[in-house]
């Protein structure tokens, strides 16, 4: 995602050193440190300073990972950090037609490795909230958000890692793919059928096909969700791999395929140029990626001092 914000006149090789170092301070961060914001500290920083809550955040943030933000690190807080940090509503999540109409058991619902259970993000906890963006001239600002009050929220687990929430990030970057979606539609990977929901409401969406290799995940979600869609009979759930089903199923069957097999930008990198061939090889279908801009960031070496493989 390319934002037209004017140039701060920094040479390339500086751009690319800045945005490695904010990758690497959040990957930190948020991995190993997302508790350690503490919410009254922030309050009050924010109060006497008279600034909003996400400058008292970042602020805080620096003197905890060790940067000068008035000194020797002002331009990378300036322009790197700052702008990556949001103060964000939980109504405007909370209000989405699937987090109101669908309901997630009490407890955990578990099928082998799989389970279905809520989850909360706690006050002033980071979370990635939207495709990273890139300013015109190479910036590249991941965009984190935090909430003032706890948001619970449903999550599909992997092995106790969670592979599909309704975070905003899953919510924001599939909007995009709802928007688009029409006609005999074709999902890859199921999660909690966030995607599958919107688009099977859409009027001028005919079908809904979802391909996920995990039948234990299916079975969670036939048990457990599908019935409490408005228009289940749309819905049609297949257990193959995306290739094996792209390989015999996918050709004159469909008008739009969105493909969501991956975990996050970092691991999807190899999984989306697969399935960029696989666009390639049908032009008449369109096509539409999960955090697509996102992985393009991942991709491009001109954006950031990238290890040598």
């Amino acid at each position: 995602m390319i934002k037209n914000n004017p140039s701060i006149g920094l040479p390339p090789e500086i751009i690319r050193r800045y945005n490695s170092r904010l990758m690497d301070i959040f990957s930190l961060y948020m991995n190993l440190l997302p508790t350690a914001i503490d919410p009254q500290t922030v309050k009050e920083l924010a109060d006497e300073c008279h600034i909003p809550l996400a400058e008292a955040f970042a602020h805080y943030l620096a003197a905890l990972v060790g940067l000068d933000a008035g000194g020797a690190d002002r331009i990378f807080f300036q322009y790197w950090l700052l702008p990556s940090l949001h103060e964000l509503e939980p109504a405007a999540y909370t209000e989405d037609a699937y987090f109101r109409n669908i309901k997630i058991p009490t407890g955990i619902q578990k099928r082998g490795k799989w389970e279905l259970k809520e989850e909360i993000l706690h006050p002033f906890e980071p979370f990635v909230c939207n495709d990273i963006t890139v300013a015109s001239d190479g910036r590249m600002i991941p965009q984190i958000g935090f909430f003032k009050e706890p948001y619970p929220f449903p999550a599909v687990l992997e092995s106790g890692r969670e592979w599909m929430t309704l975070q905003p990030n899953e919510m924001v970057t599939t909007y995009p793919a709802i928007d688009a979606a029409h006609g005999r539609v074709l999902t890859y990977g199921l999660g909690l059928g966030y995607f599958a929901y919107h688009a099977s409401e859409k009027a001028n969406v005919e079908s809904v096909t979802v391909v996920d290799i995990s039948s234990e995940v299916i079975d969670l979600f036939r048990t457990h969700i599908l019935p409490q869609f408005p228009h289940k009979e749309k819905i049609r759930l297949i257990q193959s791999d995306a290739f094996a089903f792209a390989e015999t199923q996918m050709a004159d069957n469909f008008d739009f395929v969105f493909g969501d097999i991956w975990h996050d930008a970092g691991d999807g990198r190899d999984l989306y140029l697969r399935m960029k061939e696989w666009e390639a090889r049908f032009p008449n279908i369109e096509f539409s990626f999960w955090l697509e801009d996102t992985i393009r960031c991942y991709l491009d070496k001109s954006l950031w001092d990238m290890p040598q493989e």
